[in-house]
């Protein structure tokens, strides 16, 4: 959450004030990356994980949200929406939904059938605490770049970068922390 929260607010951020797109044409840009998001985790999350093992879909996922992050960082004042925006944000999609459904299923892999309330209790909170965090700390970056419109760019670049470090670093985390396995055993997938 403290990556792709951020995301979409820069991301709206910069077809509002770069790409002068109204309001509802900047949610509009948006909807391909709800769409893919959407028909990800209900068709083919399962299946991947099912395939593949939590494990690898988790840190596929957090890579793949990492490098759209990144491209994102690189977004120019004079880009489109088709040739600079559509094809990164697919990428972040794919990236969000194959990482949201394994951390669920991480998170919960080991509690007790008695414990599961708790465990996703814990697991939304987190999921909300780090979404407000990282929205706080990306928020801080890109201030700290005020002024000229140059200079908002540079403050939604450093924003992004700054996501695409926090993704990276939860792909490392997962690599070190998360038990291979053990998650995709205990909870059935789709």
């Amino acid at each position: 959450g403290a990556a792709w929260i951020p995301l979409w607010f820069f991301l709206n951020l910069y077809l509002q004030t770069v790409l002068n797109l109204s309001a509802f044409g900047s949610g509009l840009a948006l909807l391909p990356m709800t769409l893919v998001i959407m028909v990800m985790m209900v068709r083919l999350t399962g299946p991947l994980i099912g395939r593949f093992g939590v494990m690898p879909v988790l840190v596929t996922g957090l890579l793949a949200l990492a490098i759209s992050l990144a491209l994102f960082s690189a977004l120019p004042a004079d880009g489109t929406f088709v040739a600079n925006v559509l094809p990164v944000s697919l990428l972040a999609a794919v990236g969000m939904s194959m990482a949201y459904i394994p951390v669920t299923m991480t998170g919960m892999g080991g509690a007790a059938p008695e414990d599961t309330g708790l465990a996703s209790g814990l697991i939304n909170t987190t999921y909300q605490v780090g979404s407000a965090l990282g929205l706080a700390v990306m928020v801080s970056l890109a201030a700290s770049m005020q002024g000229e419109p140059e200079a908002m760019l540079a403050g939604y670049q450093t924003a992004f970068l700054g996501g695409a470090v926090v993704a990276a670093l939860a792909a490392l985390a997962s690599l070190v922390l998360v038990r291979g396995g053990a998650a995709a055993a205990d909870v059935p997938v789709g």
